[in-house]
Formats: structure tokens, C-alpha cells, sequence
């Protein structure tokens, strides 16, 4: 980094534009410890519509210039992005720690994910077929018409805002994926930071701007803003500059720019992922043999992180029996002896309280786990229910964000099948099977394909890995467009748009469809794909 570890991780409680520290003039905001009910210094002041005109101008004006930067250029700057994280990991895992209430361990992953998210789209840039190059060559003697020369490559939209989330304080926030796919298609980004982890936002946003100095781009490359959803988020999604968003938080949250963004005079998308209760199906083969096993496992998953995961598995599936019988037993065992553990926010938790009361009045409650004394903290909560009353219920069916979840008894399989084609979009879907469940599995996995984004078997959803193959998406509400993924290599994809070279001049062409393939990329010619 161009400064000392000290001096790049001396909070300021400003904002940062366009490599400038700027401080807000609107409501104070302070990071809060919720392991032991402290607000923690420096003070953050909101930023306002000056400030969201200055990030969003900057931006305009970086995107000329860092969308004409090489692959190996923006690949060099997101590794210094990720260099730079790690040299202030110890401080910055220090503050996120505090801020959220998380353990050490868990932070400390995620540092690594940022990283990782960081140097995989590094990697995919420098192999090249994110440009989705395709060249059908001229055909001049085609009858009856010839064929002109026509190519065709992905561009970057222009300018991205993101929405830091409040459950990831790194990996989905300032330097996410969001971000990290957004930088890497050559979209200068403008962050609006969660107020869950000011401080933590703050020291991420230091890392990306002296990595945004040491690589010679323009400052406006990036630029980090702190403010309301309502007021400064909606202006920054409203900005004729803005051309896409990327968000993860709540169904309310994520409607409301999708809503602002489409009433635009020109409208933009908006990748939001918003809302999922993941169900699990636990099939008969699989319950008969290890039910008891699940059901511990289960809770493990549940309780994890105080459930603040978007995949937490909040809705458990099964034909009612023996096997289910053990599962619940097993479950409400190990639910009786897990802790309160300390949610995010104090508004968090006391929506997650709200949200199992809501639970507790349509459903029967079959264990809570420990109290405690911390009034942030989360008491996991299990509910049982039958399949009608299920279906008959919206309560039942939302999102409660936290350590909660409901178990369908079904009165067979057909049941069973009904409960899962009456469900909402999801990001996950899990079926548990043995052997024996094979014709089960089978006949209920195409529902689950028109259901959710990733469909997994024996494993829980917990845990998202980044990867080439990934997909963290699904259809709505669980993302505001079921075409794509906010984790994983195509997430590059959402801030790309394909243009078509219709015979342009050999001179003029891009390198990515350039002849002689000056990169070196995988090019599909004339429908074959090829690295010649």
C-alpha cells in the first residue's frame, strides 16, 4: 500500500470520493459492538444529494478511460485490491469483529473470500471468454445474399452502485462481489455502505482507493458513500449516471430501488437479492437410516452465524413417520442446549423477535434454545406444522431472518410435492437421500429447478462457495432477476452488454475480435470455438 499500515487504518468517519475524504453533513451514525452493547467510535455522518452528485460525476468521468484499460490492467488492480486487504487484515478483522458481533474465525474466512472473489475474477479476465467473442466472417459469395463480416463482444454498462449488505461485512459489501464483478467488466463503482459497519467500510474503501492510486486509474474509479436507503440510496440509484445496481439485503429494501430504478426516464437494472427461506426435503430412505444425524445437523446450520445467512435453512420438509419422529427428537435436543448468540443490529433483532412471534401464533413451537441477557442476542426457535395449514398461510411462508425455521409434516410424498410446487422463488433447495430415494429425488427435481438458484443433496445450504460454477440467485422474490448470480464467475455478466461490429475496418476493431486474436482468448468463428 502507498501509506503505513497505520495511517491507512486510522479511521476518519468520512466518505470517500473520488479519493477524496469528504464528511457528511446529515444524521451521525456510529458502529455498534452488539457482543456487549457499545457504540464505537469515530462518528459517521450521512452524506447527501451534493455528495451523491460528486460520487456519480467522478464515476462518469472514470468510465471513458478505465473501460478502455486491458484485462491484464484491471486484472493487476483487483490483485492489488486483495494485496492491500491482507496487509491490514489483522486491524481490519479487528473491526469487523467489533462491529458485528461475529466471531474471530468467521471474519478471518471471510477476509479470505473477499480476497478470493477478488483474484478469481483476476483470473477471469485473463482467460478471456468473459468478452464472449464471436465472429461469423464474411461470406461474399453467399446466394442469394452475401454475408457481411460481423463480430460480436461484451462491453462494460458504465458506472455500478452497490449496496453493501449487513450480514457479510466484507464479502458482500465495499469490496464484494458485487463490486469485484462490477470493477472487473470496466464499471467505475460508487458504494453506498451498510451503517452496520461503518468502520469496517471505511478501511476497505482506504484499501480499494490507494489500490486505484497505485495502479495510475482515475480516482473516480471508485467511490464510497455513507447515507439512508430512502434518501441518498434512492438518489444514488436515480442518477442518470448510474447504469446498473447490485444489491443484497431485505425483500422491502431491494422492491424499493428496483422500483425507483424502473421509474427512471431510462430505467436500469437492478440485481438484488432480497429474500429465501431454503427449503429442505428430507426424503424417506434418508430419515429411515441417519434421521437423528440430520436433525443434529440441521440445528448446527440453523444456528450458525445466529442464522444471519441469506441460505439459513428456515423451512425443513418431510412425509410425517418414525424417521421424521427421530429427526425432530434429535433436533430439539441439540436446539434445547445451543446459545443466544448476538445478532448484527438491534434493529435486526428486534425484527427477528417480531418475526417469531409472528411464527409462534399459526404454528406449534417445538423448542427454543437458550435466553439470555443480551438484548440484541438470538434465541433460536424451531415451529412444527402441518402441510394444509402451511399452504394456507403467508406468515409461514416468509423470511424470518435469524436462527428460526418450520418443520412441514406431509401425509405422503404427493403432499410432499404439492408443498414444494407452491413455493416462492428460493436460492437454495437441499434433498436429503439415500439410495433408496433415487425415484423420489427424480420426480421431484424438476419442480425444485423452477424453484431455485442452487439445488444441493446431503449438504446444507449454509456456506456459498466462489467459484466458476456457482449460482447464488433464483427466481423472485429470492432475486429480482432469476437470470443471474451475485456469487461466481458470471456474476461479471450482470454489467456487460453484447455489441455487434458489423464490417468495421480491420484497423478499428477491438483486440478481443481483432484478427490473429491479439488476446489470446476463446472466440467462437463462425459457431466454432477456438483460441486460433
Amino acid at each position: 500500500m502507498t501509506a503505513t499500515i497505520a495511517e491507512s487504518t486510522r479511521l476518519t468517519g468520512q466518505m470517500l470520493i473520488a479519493g477524496k475524504l469528504v464528511t457528511g453533513t446529515g444524521q451521525e451514525i456510529r458502529g455498534f459492538d452488539p457482543a456487549n452493547g457499545t457504540l464505537l467510535d469515530p462518528g459517521y455522518r450521512y452524506g447527501d444529494e451534493a455528495n451523491v452528485d460528486a460520487a456519480c460525476a467522478a464515476a462518469a468521468e472514470a468510465f471513458g478511460p478505465y473501460r478502455a484499460t486491458t484485462s491484464e490492467q484491471r486484472a493487476r488492480f483487483l490483485e492489488s485490491i486483495a494485496a492491500n486487504l491482507e496487509t491490514i487484515a489483522a486491524p481490519l478483522i479487528a473491526r469487523a469483529v467489533a462491529e458485528s458481533g461475529l466471531p474471530e474465525a468467521r471474519i478471518t474466512g471471510e477476509v479470505g473470500r473477499t480476497t478470493g472473489q477478488l483474484r478469481l475474477f483476476a483470473a477471469i479476465l485473463r482467460e478471456g471468454s468473459w468478452t464472449g467473442a464471436r465472429i461469423d466472417p464474411a461470406l461474399p459469395d453467399r446466394k442469394p445474399l452475401p454475408r457481411p463480416d460481423i463480430r460480436q463482444r461484451a462491453i462494460p454498462l458504465g458506472p455500478v452502485a452497490v449496496f453493501g449488505a449487513s450480514n457479510f461485512p466484507l464479502a458482500f459489501s465495499v469490496a464484494g462481489g458485487d463490486t469485484a464483478s462490477a470493477l472487473a467488466a470496466g464499471c467505475p463503482v460508487v458504494v453506498k455502505a451498510h451503517d452496520a459497519h461503518p468502520g469496517t467500510s471505511e478501511l476497505v474503501a482506504r484499501a480499494i482507493t490507494d489500490a486505484v492510486t497505485a495502479e495510475g486509474l482515475h480516482p473516480g474509479t471508485f467511490s464510497l458513500l455513507f447515507g439512508s436507503g430512502p434518501g441518498l440510496g434512492t438518489a444514488l440509484v436515480t442518477d442518470p449516471r448510474i447504469k446498473a445496481v447490485g444489491f443484497t439485503g431485505s425483500r422491502s429494501g431491494g422492491l424499493a430501488l428496483v422500483a425507483a430504478a424502473a421509474g427512471r426516464p431510462e430505467p436500469i437494472p437492478v440485481y438484488a437479492e432480497m429474500s429465501s427461506v431454503n427449503p429442505v426435503f428430507l426424503l424417506d430412505g434418508a430419515l429411515a437410516t441417519r434421521g437423528g444425524d440430520l436433525g443434529r445437523a440441521f440445528v448446527g446450520s440453523l444456528t450458525m452465524g445466529s442464522g444471519q445467512f441469506c441460505t439459513n435453512p428456515g423451512l425443513v420438509i418431510a412425509v410425517d413417520g418414525p424417521g421424521l419422529d427421530a429427526f425432530v427428537a434429535a433436533a430439539r435436543d441439540a436446539l434445547s442446549q445451543s446459545s443466544a448468540t448476538p445478532m448484527l443490529t438491534p434493529a435486526i433483532a428486534k425484527s427477528y423477535a417480531s418475526g417469531v412471534d409472528a411464527l409462534s401464533a399459526e404454528a406449534d413451537l417445538v423448542e427454543r434454545g437458550a435466553d439470555s441477557d443480551n438484548p440484541v442476542a438470538c434465541r433460536p426457535a424451531l415451529f412444527s406444522t402441518d402441510a394444509p395449514t402451511f399452504a394456507g398461510s403467508e406468515v409461514l411462508q416468509g423470511e424470518v431472518f435469524g436462527s428460526s425455521s418450520i418443520i412441514v409434516r406431509c401425509a405422503d410424498v404427493d403432499e410432499m410435492s404439492t408443498v414444494a410446487a407452491g413455493l416462492e422463488g428460493q436460492l437454495t433447495a437441499t434433498v436429503h437421500a439415500d439410495d433408496t430415494d433415487l425415484d423420489a429425488a427424480r420426480a421431484l427435481l424438476p419442480t425444485l429447478e423452477t424453484k431455485a438458484g442452487r439445488i444441493l443433496f446431503n449438504g446444507w445450504p449454509t456456506g456459498v462457495e466462489v467459484g466458476y460454477a456457482m449460482v447464488h440467485g433464483g427466481p423472485f422474490p429470492a432475486t429480482s432477476d432469476s437470470r443471474t448470480t451475485s456469487v461466481g464467475g458470471r456474476a461479471i455478466e450482470r454489467f456487460l452488454r453484447p455489441v455487434a461490429y458489423q464490417d468495421v475496418p480491420k484497423a478499428l476493431l477491438p483486440s478481443a475480435i481483432a484478427d490473429g486474436n491479439p488476446d489470446g482468448s476463446w472466440r467462437r468463428i463462425d459457431g466454432e470455438l477456438t483460441r486460433d
